[in-house]
């Protein structure tokens, strides 16, 4: 069960990052999670917010406080005294929303019991050009539910359970998505810009990716491995190339996962049939870099030291993932994404207000 909603959880994070990689684009954006059922070692009720891809803040049913998870959040507190307090009472206030919408949505699929997650996603992303963009998004036991379109403003149902909440929501007596337009248009935008402000030594500190290359022949295949780790900001941009192009079709990419030290690791992996004169590179292009790197596989390094030098890497690559995994897991809260019910909870005025 723990490891279906450990994979749930990234889905909904990829809407948000569909974005070019190198863009200065900065997003603020929270996640409310409610469980149907205690035992599961997760906590009843649950918000996460985020800065970029940064943990800024949580809160959960079992310390019943809003917390900062950086150091320079805490500077909110002299631009707003009141600013911890009020968030903890909002969260509190939303908790019993969120309960009930579980158990709504329960109903919509006809289930009884069991286990079962809700989850909603809203925030806000400020481009580099000033461009303003806006979202909510729901989800239930993975899938995604609704979603808020923010051209009409008006939700739009992405599973049929949903089609009577989004006719009552978006009905001229209701108007539910219009309540989210000052929130996330405005409100949202004007704490973006305190936390960048707040924390920007941190969210654009640049640090410059280490590159390792290996490759395995077997029969045929050439299987070719890029580690990536060190780096931050979380966006790069790693391949492989053939002969100096873009031309090896598919490869493996893992998740970007987070190191101890607040980087970040990716490893991509591509097979290929070698032909003789063949040359095979890893690209990387990551914000810290004047220029992209092209660190070459050489083939003439193989024999016992590259074997070993392969066992070594795959050690140290399995022990970053291991701890890198934990790190993403602690961070995300292993929490998926969950569905709206009958009620909204009040995401313009009882969330935080970050």
């Amino acid at each position: 069960m723990r490891a279906r909603m450990r994979k749930m959880f990234p889905l909904i994070v990829l809407l948000l990052h569909a974005s070019a990689v190198y863009s200065d684009r900065h997003s603020l954006r929270y996640y409310h999670t409610v469980v149907s059922a205690s035992g599961s070692g997760l906590p009843l009720y649950s918000v996460v917010g985020y800065v970029d891809d940064r943990e800024i803040m949580n809160y959960n049913s079992d310390s019943g406080r809003y917390r900062p998870r950086v150091q320079w959040m805490e500077k909110i507190q002299e631009q707003d005294p009141e600013y911890w307090e009020r968030n903890t009472q909002r969260a509190k206030g939303n908790e019993p929303v969120f309960r009930h919408n579980v158990k709504v949505t329960m109903k919509h699929f006809n289930q009884t019991g069991g286990f079962h997650y809700y989850q909603v996603m809203y925030g806000c992303e400020l481009g580099d050009d000033g461009r303003i963009t806006g979202y909510i998004q729901y989800g239930y036991d993975g899938r995604e539910f609704m979603s808020l379109d923010t051209q009409t403003w008006t939700f739009i149902p992405t599973m049929s359970q949903a089609l009577l909440t989004t006719q009552r929501w978006n009905s001229p007596e209701v108007e539910e998505g219009e309540r989210h337009k000052n929130y996330l248009e405005t409100e949202c935008i004007e704490y973006l810009k305190k936390h960048l402000e707040n924390g920007r030594e941190d969210l654009e500190r640049r640090v410059q990716p280490k590159v390792k290359v290996s490759g395995q022949k077997k029969d045929e295949i050439l299987t070719l491995h890029c580690q990536v780790y060190g780096f931050h900001p979380k966006p790069v941009d790693v391949k492989w190339m053939k002969n100096g192009e873009d031309d090896i079709p598919t490869y493996q990419t893992t998740h970007t996962l987070p190191n101890p030290d607040g980087t970040y690791q990716i490893r991509v992996t591509a097979e290929v049939i070698p032909k003789e004169g063949d040359s095979y590179s890893c690209y990387v292009h990551h914000s810290s870099l004047k220029e992209p790197l092209n660190i070459m596989w050489e083939a003439e390094r193989s024999g016992i030291w590259i074997i070993i030098a392969v066992v070594i890497g795959v050690l140290v690559v399995a022990i970053l993932g291991i701890i890198g995994y934990f790190v993403y897991r602690r961070m995300s809260g292993d929490y998926g994404r969950a569905p709206v019910t009958e009620e909204l909870p009040e995401l313009s005025h009882k969330p935080a207000k970050v």
